[in-house]
């Protein structure tokens, strides 16, 4: 009987250690590798099904709560290293802030964010990523936004590490009445309202709110 018993202890335990370097191998392409062993004790602490999306248009990263099984973290897979990071450490402090608090919670309300800048504390005071980066965070924390894309000036700073494309300019760098190309649509460039642009879309006429931070091929300036 004893004997049985350390056969399945070291049978369990060998399927953990299998499992931990499976998640290791997968993640190691994501993260920055000073915080990998970070988010790994964080899939041992907190039981979640986690996987790598595909890219996304409406949002970096997801949080799906199960109330009768396990819950679920993505993140998009074309995110720079420091953005995935952000972003699973945003879609984490969701499962936390739910796990503790219930989930009547607002989703982005005051228990969210007290998880959130949780979580991001020992990233911070690791010291190890870029000073841009770690400063953009640290001022972040000051008045937390729902996610990373809200904090524009965090936004702006994490995708100065995105793969250069001499062809994409920031909507924002773009002049008035431009004609531009995104998503596959083209679109001229109108009026700012608060954080997006007022642009039209050619085909149909219609009038869409575009991103300031969206990256767009220009075909044609504006006057």
């Amino acid at each position: 009987m004893i004997s049985f018993h350390i056969e399945f202890l070291i049978t369990t335990f060998e399927k953990m250690r299998q499992t931990i370097d499976h998640k290791k191998r997968v993640l190691e392409k994501y993260l920055p590798t000073e915080h990998l062993d970070y988010v790994l004790d964080l899939l041992a602490s907190y039981p979640v099904k986690f996987r790598v999306s595909k890219p996304r248009k409406t949002k970096l990263g997801d949080f799906r709560y199960n109330r009768n099984g396990l819950h679920q973290i993505s993140v998009n897979g074309d995110l720079n290293q420091y953005a995935f990071l952000i972003t699973l450490v945003h879609e984490f402090a969701h499962l936390v802030s739910y796990q503790e608090h219930g989930v009547r919670i607002r989703p982005h309300g005051p228990e969210w964010q007290s998880c959130y800048a949780k979580l991001l504390r020992p990233v911070i005071d690791s010291e190890t990523l870029p000073d841009d980066v770690q400063h953009a965070l640290i001022n972040s924390l000051i008045n937390i936004k729902a996610s990373s894309c809200s904090d524009k000036r965090l936004y702006k700073v994490l995708m100065k590490y995105d793969p250069l494309d001499d062809e994409l300019s920031l909507l924002e760098e773009v002049s008035m009445n431009s004609l531009f190309e995104f998503n596959g649509r083209q679109f001229s460039k109108g009026e700012l309202r608060r954080t997006r642009y007022l642009c039209m879309e050619n085909n149909t006429q219609k009038i869409y709110l575009v991103s300031s931070l969206a990256k767009v091929k220009v075909i044609k300036h504006g006057e």
